[in-house]
């Protein structure tokens, strides 16, 4: 009930508006938030660096409302990519299809990722497409598919674990040859769509883990590049030991190198298990969040986990 609620408030336009305007709100935020300004981020991901970790550079925004919107926040991707190459840090970016135009119009939004695409290519880099509710789905594989049969392979996708479809959805891609970010799901999805049960949710993400080493190992082990912009085909997106342990052992009994297997986490959470992977001598990959569009990705994080949510309220009592 509380996390349906958050999720709920995410999308709230009356909630942003109060919560945004609370100066400890944007002190809570932080933790997961590298900044407003790409300069922010770029010293975050050095710091990464600086520990043998990787990172993906995440312009917030989602669902933009016009196209101006839309080209805007292509620019704004396109000037992080540049980033990441004057800086000389190694990473890529992530985006969300209905942040460049997929809410507007769809041929826009085809337009906006065709050229993100081109330019990270001949920055020799990388773009990760987010998984956003179900709603968006289908179109969603639809464009990254459709970028693909054009030649643009310097993109991969996000599959998310609590979804009945994913199994059937990870297959195909796996035939397709994809990079695949693996996560649980950050959305409240109908149970007639997504498995109401942690455990169950746990279990497919197993599964899933399975079926993206298997094809790695089909695929002749490909690892992460040596400048931290390519990923291998497997990427493990989650916080939970469990699965990162599941990942590990399955990995090892399939004989893959440990750098096929990339690591995934976000920004400011469980930095134990981050430092744990890296000298376990995983390659690890952080999402650094930055911009002025962070109410969402922030509630969505207090919807995840009670521990978020108690820091939160904690410095709401100390404001």
């Amino acid at each position: 009930m509380l996390r349906s609620f958050l999720i709920y408030l995410s999308k709230a336009v009356w909630a942003r508006k109060i919560v945004t305007h609370w100066g400890f709100a944007w002190k809570a935020a932080s933790r997961f938030v590298s900044g407003e300004k790409l300069e922010d981020a770029i010293e975050v991901i050095r710091y990464l660096n600086k520990k043998g970790v990787n990172a993906t550079l995440d312009h917030l925004g989602e669902h933009t409302d016009s196209p101006d919107a839309a080209r805007k926040a292509t620019q704004d991707i396109m000037d992080a990519i540049d980033g990441i190459e004057q800086a000389g840090v190694q990473a890529n970016v992530s985006i969300k299809l209905s942040q460049i135009g997929l809410t507007v119009n769809e041929q826009l939004c085809e337009e906006n990722l065709r050229l993100l695409l081109v330019h990270a290519r001949e920055r020799g880099n990388f773009v990760r497409i987010d998984m956003e509710d179900t709603p968006w789905t289908d179109k969603t594989l639809a464009i990254f598919r459709k970028m693909r049969a054009e030649g643009l392979t310097n993109t991969g996708i996000v599959i998310q674990a609590y979804l009945y479809r994913s199994e059937d959805d990870l297959k195909k891609l796996m035939q397709e040859k994809s990079t695949i970010r693996l996560c649980k799901g950050a959305y409240m999805e109908p149970a007639e769509l997504a498995f109401p049960r942690k455990k169950d949710v746990d279990a497919n993400y197993d599964r899933l883990a399975e079926i993206l080493i298997d094809t790695s190992a089909e695929n002749g082990f490909p690892e992460v590049s040596a400048d931290g912009k390519l990923p291998p085909i497997p990427g493990i997106a989650s916080h939970d030991p469990k699965r990162l342990a599941y990942a590990k052992q399955y990995a090892a009994q399939k004989g893959l190198p440990k750098k096929a297997l990339e690591f995934q986490m976000l920004h400011g959470i469980r930095r134990d298990l981050q430092d744990q992977v890296v000298q376990e001598g995983y390659p690890l990959r952080i999402y650094v969040p930055y911009g002025t569009e962070w109410y969402p990705y922030f509630m969505r994080r207090l919807a995840e986990r009670p521990a978020n949510l108690w820091f939160f309220v904690s410095n709401f009592f100390r404001k």
